[in-house]
Formats: structure tokens, C-alpha cells, sequence
């Protein structure tokens, strides 16, 4: 009996982008969620809903703040049509160090090194900065979706030993 997998061959594996987002039904949708609207990652700040009327089903409109720039955007849909929901993670992290070229340098709770995240800029990155060169032990937010990652908060880190 002849062997049929050959050394030669060449295997590769595709990922189809399935954790990226998840389909829902746009009536499923509720403000405070999370959506995807021109192919950005939102949270939906105000939401509609229209009758039914003699042109078909009942329309939705939504009015979404993009997660990682704030830009405002609206949509609207048939109440029965499926959108996409981003998964959206949210870690927090010590900041450990800015580096001379403006990315932060956090460590994960299990002592991991993040390096890629750029202080931001705007209020936030201005308020990271004074806090930081003021020498307090600070916690960085950051919000994960669609492939891109973005600070959302700072706070101070709490002192472990009391209670």
C-alpha cells in the first residue's frame, strides 16, 4: 500500500476573520453595544426605530461613536438585516515606561511586555504624560477590536497591601 502524504507538500492555514466580528440582527442591537458601521468598530449612542410603512419592513437608525477615533457616524437599516458586532476586549495594563519615541511600555498582570501601543494623542496621552513624569504608578486602558488596538483610560494603581 502506497503512502499518500508526501514530504514535499507544502501546508497552510487561513484564518477566516470569524473572531473578529459576530452577525446580529439589527433589531438585536442595543444602545451601549457595539456595532461595526463602514467597517469601524463603534459603540451606539442612540438608536430608532421606524414603523412599517407601505416600502417594506421597519427601519432602524443608528447614531455610533467610533471606539478608537470618537468620529460620529449614522446608519440606518431594515430592522430584519444582519450587522456585524465586533468582539471588543478590554485589558488594563502598569505603565512601566515611555519611550523616547512615544510608545508606552506596559506590563500584563502575568509580567508580560506590551510595547506597540503608541501614547495617544489628545487629552488622555497629555494626561498620561504629567501623571507619568509626576512618578505615580499608573493603569492604562486599552481597548482591542478588528485588528487594532487603542488607550481608552488611565487611572491610578490601587496599593495592593491595604485593604
Amino acid at each position: 500500500m502506497a503512502n499518500n502524504f508526501d514530504d514535499d507538500n507544502e501546508y497552510h492555514s487561513a484564518d477566516a476573520g470569524a473572531s473578529l466580528f459576530v452577525p446580529t440582527i439589527c433589531s438585536n442591537l442595543r444602545k451601549g453595544g457595539h456595532v461595526l458601521i463602514k467597517d469601524r468598530p463603534c459603540k451606539i449612542v442612540e438608536m430608532s426605530t421606524s414603523k412599517t410603512g407601505k416600502h417594506g419592513s421597519a427601519k432602524v437608525h443608528l447614531v455610533a461613536i467610533d471606539i478608537f477615533t470618537n468620529k460620529k457616524y449614522e446608519d440606518i437599516s431594515p430592522s430584519s438585516a444582519n450587522m456585524q458586532v465586533p468582539n471588543v476586549a478590554r485589558r488594563e495594563y502598569q505603565l512601566v515606561n515611555i519611550s523616547d519615541e512615544g510608545f508606552l511600555e506596559l506590563m500584563s498582570e502575568n509580567g508580560d511586555m506590551k510595547e506597540d501601543i503608541r501614547l495617544p494623542e489628545g487629552d488622555i496621552g497629555s494626561e498620561i504624560r504629567r501623571r507619568f513624569d509626576a512618578d505615580e504608578s499608573l493603569v492604562i486602558q486599552v481597548l482591542a477590536s478588528m485588528k487594532e488596538e487603542g488607550v481608552v483610560a488611565v487611572r491610578a494603581m490601587q496599593d495592593k497591601s491595604k485593604p
